[in-house]
């Protein structure tokens, strides 16, 4: 993830955000104050354990108003729980984030596989692609970066891999049409024809194989004349 992105020693206070499942009735603040990480709010109220949240998560609830003291209508309840279970989501993806560039579609699977709620992986989600931590653009991009050291394949058989990792067409295109006019695909596509010669390919197989590879009968053509 970019250095833009939230401070690694914040994703550490996700553990403590699971607690929240185990209370429901929050009635009296005890403290609440904004985290290092911009917007990001710990709330401690008189019973059970802290909790995290963001204002984008709780509607109808100032979180700036809330003070040690404070009592939270019961109607609010729901709305705080969603907005701590939101946060928790949010912790999770930060440190897959700080690995590596993550798709919304890859990122999804792996936090479901977690066991989070769908409904809080949206929620979460939604927030870090607003403030563009999470890009399927930049994803693309950066995947494309990583597959060409190893791979020599055309447009076609790229924009399959990328369709099959959840990035949507239109992305996609615009991802591709840079990568090839930074890499001329004709010459991609004649090192991919040495690659296969070298491994004793000829003829019909080939050909099966440079196709398989993504590129267009025409191109294959002109390399091979």
């Amino acid at each position: 993830m970019s250095s833009s992105g939230p401070p690694r020693r914040f994703q550490k206070l996700g553990l403590v955000a699971g607690l929240f499942f185990l209370y429901h009735n929050l009635m009296i603040i005890k403290s609440i104050a904004q985290t290092s990480y911009e917007g990001m709010y710990k709330i401690t109220p008189g019973e059970g354990p802290a909790f995290f949240a963001r204002q984008e998560y709780v509607p109808g609830i100032t979180l700036d108003e809330l003070m040690a003291g404070s009592e939270v209508a019961p109607e609010h309840d729901d709305v705080l729980l969603d907005a701590g279970l939101a946060a928790a989501v949010e912790l999770k993806a930060v440190t897959y984030l700080a690995r590596a560039e993550q798709c919304r579609a890859g990122l999804t699977k792996k936090l479901i596989e977690k066991k989070y709620d769908k409904k809080y992986v949206g929620m979460a989600l939604d927030y870090l692609e607003k403030r563009a931590y999470l890009s399927d653009e930049r994803f693309a991009r950066a995947w494309l970066h990583d597959r060409r050291i190893n791979h020599f394949e055309g447009r076609t058989k790229l924009a399959g891999e990328l369709a099959a990792r959840g990035i949507g067409r239109e992305v996609a295109s615009a991802t591709l049409d840079e990568f090839f006019t930074e890499n001329d695909e004709s010459e991609i596509c004649r090192k991919a024809y040495e690659k296969f010669t070298r491994q004793g390919k000829e003829g019909e197989k080939l050909m099966a194989a440079m196709i398989r590879a993504g590129f267009t009968y025409k191109m294959i053509k002109d390399i091979v004349q």
